[in-house]
């Protein structure tokens, strides 16, 4: 079976090391030495002021939304994994749907400010497949009605925009480090802020509102990472740039096979000024009914695509329903395609060709 992805695993020597210094200190979890040299590690790789570990990125999504202080609605995308809707809906808030950008598949922000309210508090926004949001377009937003932004970067480990890593944007960023993920650490995920005040409330939500053993700063949860998770990300984070490489290879030979000539394929646009680190390859194609033939086809060769995002979270049953057109049509029509570091370069012809008979067929 070729799956949409495959967990990166470093040499099992780099781990094991790691793990006989754990098993000396019998220090496991608890902000042990690890997990700190991870955080300074990544809070120096994005170039931020603050990098706060997590044991996922759920429990990111809920610490920016609680440590934000809000409340009533949050304006977000129908396009994510509903992680990023049910952490809104977890924290008593409604998620208020805007549409996506056709282009991008990120929200659109000529879409965001029809909803805003006396209730609204904040935008969510996903930053789809790793693609930049138009950070500077929902930034000029919030400012105008006095909003505080979240940036939901689970795919966006790595991503450049305009000389700034993007995870920097917005009052905070969400990270992922599920084992699936371009970076991970097994399972795990991330806070970024560039607010001291902030990042101090993040820091001890995350440990239930300790200030020492015998006092608390407020309200928290247990929210913390171990030091098995942060040894995992520390043998995987020297393998980024070649991480990113090969997954780049790959994609730009996906594009020379099914892009070319009129195949009825389209790809997600990337923004101008974007680094990106190709964390997926998502397709959309003409119809739904073409999708489920693509995808099909595949499973009879045991090969797993996977359609990522499906269905619009705007037809959960605990959401209110909101007109959102753009993401229904294109929901139906999405499949990432699969992406990963030990995917070889005949697997991926095979998949085209697979892929391209579907078309011919079609026509």
């Amino acid at each position: 079976m070729i799956n949409v992805t495959k967990s990166f695993l470093p040499p099992f020597e780099t781990y094991t090391k790691y793990l006989e210094g754990i098993w000396s200190r019998a220090h496991l979890t608890n902000n042990g030495p690890l997990l700190l040299e991870l955080e300074e590690k990544l809070k120096d790789y994005f170039g931020s002021e603050y990098f706060i570990f997590l044991n996922n990125g759920t429990s990111a999504l809920q610490l920016a939304i609680k440590g934000l202080g809000l409340t009533g609605e949050i304006i977000t995308t129908p396009f994510s994994y509903v992680a990023t809707t049910s952490s809104i809906v977890w924290e008593n808030c409604q998620p208020a749907f805007a549409d996506i950008d056709p282009n991008t598949l990120n929200i659109d922000p000529t879409k965001i400010e029809a909803l805003v309210n006396p209730k609204t508090t904040a935008i969510l926004a996903t930053h789809v497949y790793g693609i930049p949001c138009d950070v500077e377009a929902i930034d000029k937003i919030a400012k105008k009605h006095k909003l505080k932004v979240i940036y939901d970067a689970a795919h966006a480990f790595g991503v450049v925009y305009k000389d700034k890593m993007l995870v920097n944007y917005g009052d905070a960023s969400t990270l992922s480090f599920h084992a699936t993920k371009l970076f991970h650490t097994t399972e795990g995920g991330g806070l970024v802020t560039n607010d001291e005040a902030v990042a101090h409330k993040f820091s001890y939500m995350r440990n239930f509102g300790h200030k020492g053993q015998e006092d608390f700063w407020g309200v928290g949860i247990n929210a913390k990472n171990s030091e098995f998770h942060a040894a995992m990300g520390l043998s995987v984070f020297p393998y980024i740039d070649e991480l990113i490489k090969k997954r780049r290879e790959l994609t730009e030979l996906y594009d020379d096979l099914l892009l070319s000539g009129n195949s009825g394929i389209v790809r997600p646009s990337i923004p101008k000024g974007t680094e990106y680190n190709y964390a997926y390859y998502p397709i959309v194609l003409e119809s739904e009914k073409l999708l489920l033939s693509v995808r099909d086809s595949l499973l009879a060769e045991f090969i797993q695509p996977r359609r990522y995002f499906y269905p619009s979270l705007s037809s959960l049953n605990y959401v209110n329903k909101y007109e959102v057109p753009v993401c229904e049509d294109i929901s139906k029509r999405a499949l990432c395609l699969p992406l990963y570091y030990e995917l070889e370069p005949d697997q991926v012809k095979r998949i085209c060709q697979i892929i391209r008979q579907v078309l011919r067929f079609k026509s």
